[in-house]
């Protein structure tokens, strides 16, 4: 245990002298969570639409404006013939009224409203349907054009959120990509800079077992993920406003384990690779688009194919959103997340062992 803690301290003195390192850890996870924070929405507002009016009574500019009253869309001013503006990407949807719009629905009868949406992102052309659907609805009730003796009434409550705050959904999510991120590219640049220096040769002409210095710039990187995780999560509750809806122990319990796991990630690539560049490249590739893209971060693990949706079922950072999502929006507590904090310890655990077997290869000399 001793020498474990010698390599800790060495480790860290270590890092402390290099301010590109301090840097790596302080300023880049800020800047990632606060462009991530900010930058990303999954709720399309401010769409452009345009308008044709052949109509232009009374009703048909009630249901224009209610369109633009939800706020998430702006009118567009355009001359030439709606689908036009499709063509020129002025606006993602064309509303085109009937010129006996008025007369036919006050007269009991069906009128066709004409809605041309732009279909090439499928997700923002689902949302400006399903709103402008969800509005003539409103429109219609609003007006009494709806018969009152309706059989079946829903009556829809937004549950854990609803505020549909989108940072409730997002920032936990950041906090989980940033604390696999960097302390696993801290621990693989300081494991490579090893290997360039020299310096390993005297760790394997010492007495000290792999598993010992494996331990030790673990403890060493832990002890900097931590520091790095109060300062995102602080930071995260003062900026975006989070705060605990639940026990926020899975959380405090959670989040040592995933950063050791990270840790052990980058201590990993670290022993196969030969140089920081390489350590790097690796990190990016391996870590940052699965923690993207396969963790559930911005696309439901559902919509994920397979076999990429197997390879989502090792990648610690999902089971970290699910804790961090869990404290800040649900609030469920330990029966919803117990299977998660396994997960992380068991595949950190599994990272441990190849990096302490690739570095004993080497100290054979296999």
């Amino acid at each position: 245990m001793k020498r474990i803690l010698s390599q800790a301290v060495k480790e860290l003195a270590q890092f402390r002298r290099d301010r590109l390192t301090l840097a790596l850890a302080l300023l880049l996870p800020l800047m990632t969570l606060l462009i991530f924070g900010f930058a990303i929405r999954l709720e399309a507002k401010d769409i452009p639409i345009v308008i044709q009016d052949f109509d232009n009574s009374q009703l048909s500019r009630l249901y224009t404006e209610k369109l633009f009253a939800t706020n998430q869309f702006t009118p567009v001013n355009w001359q030439s013939a709606p689908e036009t503006a499709l063509d020129y990407n002025f606006a993602k949807a064309a509303v085109m009224i009937p010129p006996d719009f008025s007369q036919r629905v006050t007269g009991n009868q069906s009128s066709e409203v004409q809605v041309i949406v732009d279909g090439t992102d499928v997700n923002n052309a689902r949302v400006i349907k399903n709103s402008i659907k969800a509005t003539t609805q409103a429109f219609l009730q609003d007006q009494k054009l709806i018969p009152e003796n309706r059989l079946v009434v829903p009556e829809t409550r937004l549950w854990f959120n609803p505020g549909r705050e989108e940072s409730l959904y997002i920032v936990p999510g950041v906090y989980a990509v940033v604390l696999w991120i960097f302390p696993s590219l801290l621990a693989a640049i300081a494991m490579v800079r090893e290997k360039e220096r020299g310096t390993i040769l005297q760790v394997y002409a010492s007495d000290l077992t792999a598993g010992e210095l494996i331990l030790g710039k673990a403890l060493a990187y832990l002890v900097v993920g931590l520091g790095m995780a109060i300062v995102i999560m602080g930071i995260g509750a003062l900026i975006f406003r989070l705060r605990f809806a639940g026990d926020p122990m899975p959380l405090l319990i959670g989040t040592p384990l995933y950063l050791w796991a990270s840790v052990m990630f980058g201590i990993m690539l670290g022993a196969r690779t030969a140089s920081q560049n390489a350590a790097v490249q690796g990190v990016a590739l391996v870590g940052f688009l699965t923690a993207l893209l396969l963790s559930g971060f911005i696309y439901p693990l559902s919509n994920i194919p397979f076999p990429l949706s197997l390879v989502s079922n090792v990648v610690p950072a999902r089971y970290f959103i699910g804790i961090t999502r869990d404290a800040y929006v649900r609030g469920i507590g330990w029966s919803g997340v117990w299977f998660n904090l396994l997960m992380i310890f068991g595949l950190g655990l599994i990272l441990f062992n190849v990096a302490r077997k690739a570095l004993s290869r080497m100290q054979l000399g296999d």
